[in-house]
């Protein structure tokens, strides 16, 4: 347990941030996972907007510093991958 006045509120701090972080990082989670099935359902139009949904909710991960800025391109490239790999066998 914490021993100073600076010590408990720097875990009041830290529990806030833990879980505005998990809710960003759950956000863009799921988004990817809604793009990806979306894709692999076949429709494109649909497809495309879950793609632009689960960019902006990495975006925002990334912008925050949740995770990092690279670790959101990277998602971002392999959605955008799998979305022209299905457009091209329909």
């Amino acid at each position: 347990m914490a021993n100073t006045k600076s010590a408990i509120k720097n875990m009041r701090k830290n529990e806030r941030r833990r879980l505005r972080n998990q809710m960003f990082r759950a956000r863009a989670r799921t988004m990817v996972k809604k793009a990806r099935l979306a894709i692999l359902s076949g429709r494109p139009e649909e497809a495309q907007e879950a793609i632009r949904r689960a960019c902006s909710a990495l975006d925002k991960a990334a912008e925050k510093g949740i995770i990092h800025k690279n670790n959101a391109a990277r998602r971002k490239s392999r959605l955008m991958r799998l979305f022209h790999q299905a457009m091209k066998k329909s």
